[in-house]
C-alpha cells in the first residue's frame, strides 16, 4: 500500500512538471499541453451549463473551467510517467528515460509543437529521475519508509522547482501586444485627444476610451496568429473567391477610417462592466466584399469564421457599415483582442464581433451561428443600458452618481436619474457624444440627501424610446432593466 501511495505521489508530481514544462516554453498559447484538453472541456460543456455558468458565475465559471482542464492533464501526465515507470521497471531499463518517451508521445499527440513536447517530457524525466536517486536496482517493494519519504520528498521539489521556473518563464510568452513602438499617428493622437477632453471628471468611472477593456471568449487560450502569413478570404456565393493579406488590406490607403466603437457583452450581468469602448483604425468590410463581386445587400447572409473555431452568421445587410480593426487606439490589436484583424458590426453584441477573423462566407441560405447553436439570440441589436457604477461622497457634502449608458447605433439622447425609487425623475448631465455612430456617453448626477435613499436610473435612446424597465437575465437575448442601488449618505 505504501509503495503505491508513493508512486501516485511520484507520478502525480511528475504530472505537475510535465504542464509546467510545457507552459514554460509556450506561455498560454495554443502550444500548451493544456490548450486542447480545455478546448475539449469547452466543447464537451453541456449548453444548459455554459448558460447558466455565464450568468452565474462570469468570469469565474471560465476560470473554473480551465483549472479543470489543468487538472485533468497533469492527471494524463500523471498516468503517462507511471506507464512509464512500470514499463522501466519491467523490462529493467532505468525509469527517468523511458516515463520521459512516454509522456513525449502523449504532448506530441495533444499539441505537435516539438518545443511544448520535448519540454514536458524532460520535465517529467527529471521528477520521475530525481524520485529514483538513492534506489537500489534490486530494491523490494518493502523499502524503507525513510527511504519511500525521501523519494517522495525528492520528486516533490523538483516538480515545486520545475513548476516555479515554468510560472515565470511562461509567463512571458505568447505576449498579449504585438511588438509596437512607433509613435501615433496625428490622426489617432487627435481623437484620442478629443475623447479625454469630452470625458466627465467623475471620480470611479472609465473615461469614454477604456483604460482596460474586458475580454471575453469561447476558449481559455487564444490563438497566436504569425500576421505574415495571415490571410483573410471571400468565399461562398460570390462571383469569384477572393483572398487578401495583412499587408493587402492595411495598404488600402483610400479606405482606411478610424471610429470609436462601444462593445458590451450579452451574457454580463445588468450593471456589470464588460462594456466598453476603443479607437479602432480598419476598413470597410464592404470594400472587400464588392472586390468578390458582391455589392447586392439584399443577398441572404454571411458566416464569418474565426482562426479559434468560433463562427456567426449576420444578414448581409448588416455588414453595409461593418468594419474589419486593425488597430486599437492607434496600435495593433492586442493577441486577446483579435490580433491581427477583427471584425466590428456595429450596434450588436460584442461577442459575435467575430476576432482572429479568417473568412466571410456568403450564404445562399440561413445558418444558426456558435451561439445560435447554443439557445442565445446572439446577433440581435443591443439592448440600451444605463450603469451605476459610482456613488461619490463629494467635500461640499454632496452626493455624486455616475456611470454610462450605451444603445448601439441608436445612441443615447438622455439619462435620468430618481433619488427616491422611482417616483420622481431628473436629467443628468451627459458627455458630450463622440464622433461615432456607435459608442457609449458617460453620465453623472449630483445632488443633496440626508437620508437612506435609492438610486433608479434610466435612458432614452437617439430615436426616442425609453430604456424598458423589464428586468430579464441575460440569456437568450441579453439583460434588460432598470439599474437601483441603496445610497447611504
Amino acid at each position: 500500500m505504501k509503495n503505491a501511495l508513493e508512486s501516485m505521489v511520484v507520478a502525480a508530481a511528475a504530472g505537475v512538471a510535465a504542464v509546467a514544462g510545457s507552459y514554460a516554453v509556450t506561455g498560454l498559447t495554443p502550444g500548451f499541453v493544456a490548450a486542447p484538453v480545455s478546448d475539449l472541456v469547452v466543447a464537451s460543456t453541456p449548453d444548459a451549463v455554459v448558460a447558466w455558468s455565464i450568468q452565474t458565475l462570469g468570469d469565474l465559471g471560465s476560470q473554473l473551467g480551465f483549472l479543470l482542464a489543468l487538472a485533468l492533464t497533469v492527471g494524463l501526465f500523471a498516468l503517462a510517467s507511471a506507464a512509464g515507470t512500470v514499463l522501466a521497471r519491467r523490462f529493467a531499463f532505468p525509469a527517468a528515460p523511458v516515463a520521459a518517451v512516454v509522456c513525449v508521445a502523449v504532448a506530441l499527440a495533444l499539441t505537435g509543437s516539438a518545443a511544448s513536447t520535448l519540454a514536458a517530457g524532460a520535465s517529467a524525466g527529471t521528477v520521475v529521475g530525481l524520485a529514483s536517486v538513492g534506489r537500489d536496482a534490486n530494491e523490494s517493494d518493502s523499502a524503507s519508509p525513510a527511504a519511500a519519504r525521501r523519494r517522495v520528498l525528492q520528486a516533490v521539489a523538483g516538480a515545486f522547482a520545475v513548476g516555479s521556473v515554468g510560472a515565470v518563464l511562461g509567463s512571458g510568452e505568447g505576449g498579449e501586444v504585438p511588438d509596437d513602438d512607433g509613435e501615433l499617428s496625428a490622426g489617432v493622437e487627435s481623437l484620442l485627444a478629443e475623447a479625454d477632453r469630452k470625458s466627465l471628471d467623475v471620480a470611479g468611472i472609465e473615461p469614454l476610451v477604456s483604460e482596460n477593456f474586458y475580454q471575453v471568449d469561447i476558449n481559455s487560450v487564444n490563438p497566436t496568429v504569425d500576421r505574415e502569413d495571415w490571410t483573410l478570404g471571400v468565399t461562398g456565393a460570390v462571383e469569384e473567391d477572393a483572398e487578401f493579406g495583412y499587408d493587402e488590406i492595411t495598404g488600402m490607403t483610400d479606405s482606411v477610417e478610424r471610429r470609436f466603437v462601444t462593445l458590451r457583452c450579452v451574457g454580463e450581468g445588468l450593471n456589470g462592466k464588460k462594456m466598453d469602448n476603443a479607437l479602432w483604425t480598419g476598413v470597410p468590410v464592404m470594400d472587400l466584399l464588392e472586390s468578390a463581386g458582391i455589392d447586392d445587400l439584399d443577398e441572404c447572409c454571411v458566416m464569418l469564421r474565426a482562426d479559434d473555431d468560433f463562427f456567426e452568421e449576420f444578414p448581409l445587410s448588416a455588414l453595409e457599415d461593418g468594419f474589419l480593426a486593425f488597430e486599437m487606439n492607434g496600435r495593433p490589436l492586442p493577441r486577446g483582442h483579435g490580433y491581427p484583424m477583427r471584425a466590428l458590426i456595429p450596434g450588436h453584441w460584442g461577442e459575435i464581433n467575430v476576432k482572429w477573423l479568417t473568412e466571410i462566407e456568403v450564404l445562399e441560405q440561413e445558418a444558426d451561428g456558435y451561439w445560435e447553436k447554443r439557445g442565445w439570440h446572439g446577433t440581435g441589436p443591443v439592448n440600451t443600458v444605463t450603469k451605476l457604477h459610482t456613488v461619490n461622497r463629494l467635500d461640499s457634502g454632496e452626493i455624486q452618481v455616475g456611470g454610462h449608458a450605451y444603445a448601439g447605433t441608436r445612441g443615447i439622447r438622455r439619462v435620468e436619474v430618481s433619488v427616491d425609487g422611482g417616483d420622481s425623475w431628473t436629467e443628468a448631465t451627459l458627455s458630450e457624444p463622440l464622433p461615432a455612430k456607435d459608442a457609449w456617453r458617460q453620465w453623472e448626477y449630483t445632488y443633496e440627501a440626508a437620508n437612506p435613499h435609492r438610486v433608479v436610473v434610466r435612458a432614452t435612446d437617439g430615436e426616442g424610446n425609453l430604456q424598458s424597465d423589464e428586468d430579464s437575465e441575460p440569456f437568450p437575448s441579453g439583460p434588460t432593466g432598470w439599474v437601483s442601488k441603496r445610497v447611504e449618505p
